[in-house]
């Protein structure tokens, strides 16, 4: 069997996935778990030269992997801390310290603000949309500002903690594919995004200078049940070990809903509970994924990709835009970022080891790119779950969502000026994620 045809799993799967999405219209008709199931029933029936006994280790090795074990283990705990810190408040009341404490002024650059520290503390941009998008809508119709204008700020935000946040689970997936450390990730994003937020925030300022917004109904909040979220991302940066840091998140979470008696005692494990059922879906793609990239990898399909790349690729800032092509047509194909990084992240492992690319350079441009391309494209769910709110099309909203655009603008601008710090190819503490798979 060719290299090539090592592929074809992958390519039924994006078959399927975006051909049922194209003829309904709707690209949420084919579940992604159905479709990468398929495309492993299609991985397993190649190659005959190996036994089925066979290529049962071969996926078990895969999924057995380290980073595989602790990414899904990751989401499960931040499943948990999320479903806690919401049923504690934590969100509402973050909204509204935050509305209460705006100059009227800037309120349209200030919904991206709450929105950027929303979506950083919960590592959900579809929590954001959906806890925000309502406020923008009531922002619209009390000052006469554009609905797309609002719900953009809105969106930009929430892809901006998409991309940071210690919890999401993009995050996870990047830093755990490459094997870096969290705070190293968060710190070479930071600084690559930081013009891109910036600008955006002049530009919804400029846009809604001559507006003024009075909140005429009440605002309550409790400082208590923002604490959590300072918890989780005070600790991420200081570098405790991500378990620890989630799970001081979640008990001060708990802590304080009891304490604000939004949180029963009978209810605790409760919303654990349905916080980490939040993750199943993300947890067990993250687990078929695996199989299948095990096994494209056992018939030489990730070697016939790298083999194209070599061939256009000459130089390490050459690796780098590697990655982040391979990062946006995934994500293009997928509609998912998460799921995208999952797919790209064992190529571009290989390429950041062939280019001598580090770590968290590659988990920054894997994570940046496909945040970039998912918070564009009009059949992403962020931009869907936004038109739903707000009864716009996708296609109304774009033009106002200046943070991805300027986020991948900002980052291909500093990547041509600025020279990542190269890794000894050699280095003992660089985690190899695919030499088991």
């Amino acid at each position: 069997m060719g290299k090539k045809a090592g592929l074809l799993p992958i390519g039924v799967f994006l078959v399927l996935f975006l051909g049922v999405g194209c003829a309904t219209g709707d690209f949420y008709k084919m579940p992604a778990i159905v479709a990468f199931l398929i495309a492993l029933l299609v991985a397993f029936l190649q190659n005959r030269t190996l036994s089925f006994q066979e290529k049962i280790h071969v996926i078990a090795g895969g999924v057995g992997n380290d980073n595989i074990i602790t990414m899904c283990l990751i989401f499960l705990a931040a499943g948990a801390f999320s479903g806690t810190v919401s049923a504690a408040g934590g969100v509402e009341s973050t909204v509204n310290l935050g509305l209460s404490i705006l100059p009227s002024g800037i309120v349209v650059a200030g919904l991206m603000m709450i929105a950027c520290f929303i979506s950083v503390s919960m590592g959900t941009s579809m929590g954001t949309i959906g806890a925000l998008g309502p406020i923008a809508i009531g922002i619209s119709d009390k000052t006469g500002y554009s609905l797309a204008i609002c719900i953009g700020a809105v969106v930009s935000g929430a892809m901006f903690g998409d991309n940071l946040s210690m919890i999401s689970d993009t995050t996870i997936a990047a830093v755990r594919t490459q094997g870096c450390e969290m705070k190293d990730k968060f710190k070479e994003n930071f600084f690559l995004v930081l013009p891109a937020a910036c600008i955006s925030l002049i530009l919804y300022g400029v846009l809604a200078r001559n507006g003024s917004y009075q909140m005429n109904e009440a605002l309550p909040y409790h400082l208590i049940q923002v604490i959590p979220y300072v918890v989780v991302l005070a600790g991420a940066l200081i570098g405790i070990n991500v378990f620890i840091v989630l799970i001081s998140g979640t008990l001060v979470s708990i802590l304080a809903g009891l304490l604000t008696s939004t949180i029963a005692v009978d209810e605790i494990f409760t919303v654990m509970q349905e916080g980490i059922t939040s993750m199943y879906d993300i947890t067990v793609i993250s687990i078929i994924v695996a199989c299948i990239v095990s096994l494209v990898k056992k018939n030489g399909g990730i070697e016939y990709i790298l083999d194209i790349i070599h061939r256009s690729i000459k130089s390490h800032s050459g690796g780098e835009f590697g990655i982040a092509i391979l990062a946006v047509l995934v994500d293009l194909c997928t509609a998912n970022n998460t799921i995208a990084i999952v797919m790209a992240g064992p190529i571009a492992k290989e390429i950041s080891e062939d280019y001598n690319i580090s770590p968290r350079r590659t988990a920054s441009l894997l994570d940046i790119f496909t945040s970039v391309t998912q918070g564009l494209i009009p059949y992403g769910a962020q931009l869907l779950l936004a038109a739903g709110l707000t009864k716009l099309s996708p296609v109304n909203i774009i033009p106002y969502l200046f943070y991805p655009v300027l986020m991948g603008i900002s980052v291909i601008f500093i990547l041509l000026i600025r020279k990542d710090e190269k890794v000894p190819l050699t280095e003992e503490t660089q985690i190899d994620f695919n030499k088991n798979l």
